[in-house]
């Protein structure tokens, strides 16, 4: 076993930034020499104001079969309001760290204290493949670190011998059978085991179908690595779609049906302008870009890069927090500059349960959305035109429409063409809401609140307006209060029906 120590001086931090990266002194390995294993332990500090991610270059030599790679870092004590110390960690190969990741091998983020790769197998979050002779980059994320700064200690350990066979990948398909024109539930932000979530793709899906889904997606953090184990877990019944939740430390977006093997870089802050690539990668490879919980209070959760590449928003994200509320806000505002604006386009809503373990709830809340059968392309288009409505489970179903002039009809996503002064009845029909009230909001704000619904939970209200006084409508089912004049939580809302010419 060899020691080697790697610290940060002031002068590297000054000229790289925080939000940029440094590559640090490589360890080197010695040719197999007879010897099954080598083992290096590489020591460091990282002082507050470190670069968003460090790298450490390990020089892999030839014949190698499997690097392993373990971690510690040290966690004092802080005060009450300062943040302590947090160390995430990934590998990038011979092909190195650019952006865009045609070096990525894998990323655990803090999840995992070790992880190995093989050509034939690797740790969940790990993509298998050869351990090529070359430079190979063990990434390190210091996410927060505290003020008396971060040790960490790597142990990285080289297995020589023939490196197997790397697997040929098997995707799911990209239709289940469904029912063709139809509403479909769907879930489109779960972790598994593949990241940070503790549970299995198995487990996952037979949590979707108990939850009356209909299709999910995968969405692990910052890596692809889970795509090729969901093909067993799909079915007639459920349709698993591909993607990944790329982590940013200036937000979370959600890469929704992605071709499979897509892989998104994460590495870059709002300032670095480099956001709008990576989104137009996206649709490339087939997949809608929707930001995640864009107003979650946790360190670099909150969405900073603006909406204008996003082809939906998550307004609800798991149990209905006030997070959530301010998110909805700032999406009605959204709506509301839309029409004052004249413009056609408008950004979707949707709903996800972001479920990572027990007790998490996959589809708390989900997507209800109508598709013209069940299929990947089918169910993006729907998100993506807002024909759906977000529901807290599969026991709430909303119908909501809009009629007007010579019976002309509107749905939810969709605009009635009528004249401004032409009366319009709204109707929103509600079931599986015990003592929920409806509300119908507009953009002048909410303009009716039902009285709350029996303890049957169906319910019916209409409203009359017209496109002059209500550019829009939409409905949300509230539960009932419990803090006095603010609203209860939602148990389920739609997308708005535009009422007037475009």
């Amino acid at each position: 076993m060899c020691e080697d120590a790697h610290g940060i001086g002031r002068r590297a931090l000054f000229v790289t930034g925080a939000a940029a990266a440094l590559t640090l002194g490589s360890v080197s390995f010695a040719a197999a020499d007879g010897q099954d294993q080598q083992t290096r332990t590489i020591r460091g500090t990282l002082p507050t104001g470190s670069p968003d991610f460090v790298y450490v270059p390990v020089e892999v030599p030839s014949g190698v079969r499997e690097i392993k790679v373990a971690y510690t870092y040290d966690k004092p004590s802080v005060p009450a309001g300062t943040q302590g110390n947090a160390l995430d960690i990934g590998i990038f190969d011979e092909r190195g760290t650019d952006l865009g990741g045609r070096g990525f091998r894998g990323w655990s983020g803090g999840a995992r204290s070790e992880f190995f790769i093989r050509a034939d197998d690797a740790t969940p979050g790990y993509v298998p493949g050869p351990v090529r002779e070359g430079t190979w980059y063990v990434a390190l994320g210091p996410y927060t670190v505290a003020p008396q700064g971060l040790s960490y200690e790597l142990t990285v350990t080289l297995t020589y011998g023939e490196p197997g066979r790397t697997p040929a990948p098997v995707y799911p398909p990209e239709r289940a059978k469904g029912r063709g024109r139809a509403w479909y539930r769907g879930d489109c932000h779960l972790h598994s085991w593949y990241s940070d979530g503790r549970r299995t793709p198995a487990e996952i899906a037979a949590l979707a179908r108990a939850a009356g889904l209909d299709f999910i997606n995968s969405s692990d953090h910052n890596t692809h690595s889970a795509h090729a184990h969901w093909a067993s877990e799909a079915g007639d019944d459920l349709l698993i779609m591909l993607g990944e939740e790329i982590t940013t430390r200036n937000g979370h977006v959600v890469a929704l049906g992605t071709e499979p093997g897509t892989f998104v870089d994460w590495r870059y802050r709002a300032r670095d302008n480099r956001w709008a690539k990576y989104a137009r990668q996206i649709r490339r490879a087939g997949g809608l870009v929707v930001p995640a919980h864009p107003h979650a209070t946790c360190i670099g959760c909150g969405w900073k890069f603006g909406f204008g590449e996003a082809d939906a928003v998550e307004v609800w994200n798991g149990p209905y927090t006030p997070d959530d509320e301010v998110t909805l806000a700032e999406w009605d505002n959204l709506l509301v500059a839309t029409v004052r604006e004249g413009r056609e386009e408008w950004l979707p809503a949707m709903g996800n349960s972001d479920a990572h373990r027990d007790p998490d709830a996959v589809g708390l809340p989900q997507t209800v959305v109508l598709a013209e059968d069940l299929t990947r392309e089918a169910i993006q288009d729907g998100i993506r035109a807002g024909r759906s409505y977000v529901a807290e489970s599969k026991n709430v179903s909303l119908t909501f429409t809009a009629t007007g002039g010579r019976g002309q009809h509107a749905g939810i996503g969709e605009r009635l063409e009528v004249a401004p002064d032409t009366p319009v009845t709204v109707r929103v029909e509600a079931t599986g809401a015990p003592r929920c009230t409806i509300r119908l909001v507009t953009d002048q704000g909410v303009l009716l609140t039902s009285d709350p619904l029996p303890v049957g939970g169906s319910g019916t209200v209409e409203w009359q307006t017209t496109p002059s006084y209500a550019a829009y409508v939409r409905a949300e089912l509230r539960h009932e209060t419990a803090a006095g004049p603010l609203p209860g939580a939602l148990a389920a809302f739609t997308n708005p029906i535009f009422l007037g010419r475009g």
